[in-house]
């Protein structure tokens, strides 16, 4: 609907009318008191058209979101509607690494070396029609997500892996859960929760500039005021000592003294560095390295 970005925006804290069409960026959808209910993907497709990938385990409360806000904008006579689409509509492959885009472009007919990071283009993949290709990940890699009809999935991934075309192999959530992790990516439910804010996350790059200036989206004031006058947590990474075990999620952190001063929330062996890794949240006059 011609609404739907100034409706969308209500709920989340991008800049959304600031995009081009054809792009996309990672945003959060914040309660009142500025905490955040879940990290989410938005495309800008058309003036009047948005196409928004969630988390599965937040999809009931993001719909939620979203319906209150139609439901509030019509309300008020302002043209907009939603249509939550299921796995039954709709399937996604993440193709991550350097060779990711090189690969795909060999199944598909646009020139996807001008397909810039979050940006998205629908085209046509092995043959199978009404396929939508984003430049994004949640790897730290180069890559893309490919949203397709279900009934064609296992056939595209199948193309893909054709030896014929590189070196592309399956990889499970572990794998991934590793690699979102040595590139400081965040995992609702463990790193970012209802509780924390993008301030305290290291997230404020998804508060645009322009939204915090506006100051209307939900729990705006707080985050404001966390950015004017500081927060007393933030999230860091931390390095393992070589040969300690790693640090899990709930492992509390102490300082020198023996005072509890944070709590891993994400931990795992690093298999680019050849070491464990974490990340969690202390007070915020223990962030810098070397206290």
């Amino acid at each position: 609907g011609k609404d739907v970005i100034s409706c969308f925006e209500s709920v989340c804290t991008a800049d959304v009318k600031g995009l081009r069409n054809g792009t996309g960026t990672l945003t959060v959808f914040t309660n009142g008191k500025g905490g955040i209910l879940d990290d989410l993907i938005v495309n800008r497709v058309a003036d009047d058209t948005l196409y928004v990938v969630s988390n599965a385990s937040r999809k009931e409360t993001d719909m939620a979101v979203m319906s209150d806000a139609v439901a509030n904008f019509k309300a008020q006579g302002k043209d907009v509607s939603v249509e939550f689409l299921s796995s039954d509509d709709q399937s996604l492959l993440a193709l991550q690494g350097p060779s990711a885009v090189s690969v795909l472009q060999k199944l598909c007919t646009k020139d996807l070396s001008r397909l810039f990071f979050m940006n998205g283009t629908a085209d046509q993949i092995a043959g199978v029609e009404n396929c939508r290709i984003t430049r994004c990940g949640y790897t730290g890699e180069d890559g893309v997500e490919i949203s397709i009809p279900p009934r064609h999935a296992p056939a595209i991934a199948e193309a893909l892996l054709d030896t014929k075309l590189g070196n592309l192999k399956l990889a499970g959530l572990g794998a991934r859960d590793s690699l979102r992790l040595e590139a400081g990516l965040c995992l609702y439910g463990n790193d970012i929760d209802e509780e924390t804010t993008p301030v305290e996350a290291g997230l404020l790059w998804l508060v645009a500039k322009q939204r915090r200036a506006e100051n209307n989206f939900p729990g705006s004031d707080k985050i404001n005021a966390q950015i004017k006058n500081g927060v007393t947590q933030r999230r860091v990474g931390f390095k393992m000592s070589p040969g300690s075990a790693p640090a899990r999620q709930h492992v509390e952190v102490f300082d020198n003294e023996h005072q509890k001063i944070g709590e891993i929330t994400s931990g795992c062996p690093s298999p680019c560095l050849q070491q464990n890794i974490a990340m969690g949240y202390i007070r915020e006059e223990s962030k810098k390295v070397g206290t």
